[in-house]
This record gives C-alpha cells, structure tokens and sequence, in this order.
C-alpha cells in the first residue's frame, strides 16, 4: 500500500504499488484482488474436486495476468477446457495451452470424455452471424455421433436467451444467431457461455438443453 506519513491519517499520496487484497470470509483466506475471481475459482474446484473445469474465454482482461492466472489454475491438476474470448486471441490460448498442460483448447474442435463430446467456438461475441463458426459446425455435425452427449462451449451467447437479453441497457437481444441455429439442431444437453457480464450466473432453456453463464468465479455444473 502507498506509506504516507503521518501513518493513520486516512490519506494516501501517489501510486499504490503494493498488492491489494480480498478476503474471502468463507475460508478466511486472503487473496490478490487483481487475481481474485481466479483464486475463489480455483478454491471452490479445491473443495468439489470437479471432473473438469471449462472456461469460455475471456480468462484475462485483454491478457493482462493471463500467464499467471493459468500458472494458478494448473496447479490444480485438473484439466481446463478453455477457448478464447474477445480478451484473448486464439494463439494466446494456443500459447498458454502448450506451456501448461491441464490447459487443452478446444477452440474449433472437439474433445471427448467418456460418452460426452465438448465442442468449443471462442472470440467474436458482437456478431449476429459467425461464418467462420458455420463453416466449423458443418463439418462437426458430418462426424459427430447421435449417440454421445454433446456440452457445446462458446464464447458469445445463444441468441434468443435470457443470457443474451441486454433490454435493460436499451439493445434488445445480442446474441449469436448462428450458435442459436447449431443448439436448435444438434440439442446440446449442456451450453456454457459468456461475454455478457450483465448477464454472469443467469440460466436457460432451449428444449432439453441447458445454457449458463457461469461468471467470473465458476458455477458446479452436474451432468448426468
């Protein structure tokens, strides 16, 4: 913190340049507050032991401290399903999965476990239309077997939904379109998303499928 004198006047001069705390009154734990959300992820994972976690970008603020709170995450030694956000591009991600190795990209592809398939589409989130994603979705659906579950991890959210639904700022629906066609088709029994931060935590239908957005500090999903 900044160190003024006289101590205890209540006044600070200048740069603070020292590291700033949280407290998280749950474990009576102090954590770094530029690094915060990371480190309450990484404490609730402590204490559920997941299968996984997945993260649907946007893991860094325009990669600031992305490095280090992978480094955090890795120490887990549980695998992290990641894509990129607008924050990140996909070679950052490329980038931070081939340093740490519980960190797989599943950008633009697949990744299987058991009789679940995760099928993630990261970056954009402010357009209706991704032809880039439509051409990848294409060639997914020609491969992809009826007969496994499908858990689709994408940056933007599902047009249409509650989690897409920034009304209350004047903008209606923003959601992808494109991403909406693939869940109508393909009945995902899991969407994760993110993008929206109006709309961390909030949940959704679409038939059968589930779509959340998990915000910042995580949300234990079980799937059946």
């Amino acid at each position: 913190m900044a160190k003024n004198k006289p101590v205890g006047d209540g006044k600070r001069k200048g740069v603070v340049k020292a590291r700033v705390q949280a407290y998280n009154p749950k474990n009576k734990r102090w954590v770094e507050i530029d690094t915060a959300s990371k480190l309450f992820t990484n404490q609730k994972a402590e204490k559920y032991k997941p299968d996984f976690m997945v993260c649907a970008g946007d893991i860094s603020m325009f990669t600031k401290g992305l490095d280090k709170c992978c480094a955090i995450l890795n120490k887990l030694n549980i695998k992290i399903l990641i894509i990129p956000g607008n924050h990140e591009t996909p070679e950052d991600i490329k980038s931070v999965c081939s340093k740490y190795p519980n960190f797989i990209n599943i950008h633009s592809g697949e990744f299987s476990y058991n009789d679940f398939s995760f099928f993630g589409w990261g970056t954009g989130g402010f357009s209706f239309v991704e032809e880039g994603f439509e051409r990848i979705a294409k060639q997914f659906k020609k491969v992809f077997s009826k007969k496994r579950k499908l858990i689709f991890v994408t940056h933007a959210p599902i047009y249409g939904t509650r989690l897409d639904d920034l009304r209350v700022n004047g903008l209606g629906h923003r959601g992808c379109k494109s991403t909406r066609k693939f869940v109508d088709e393909m009945n995902p029994v899991l969407v994760l998303c993110g993008h929206f931060h109006e709309n961390f935590r909030k949940q959704d239908k679409i038939k059968n499928t589930l779509i959340i957005n998990p915000g910042p500090d995580g949300t234990i999903i079980n799937v059946d």
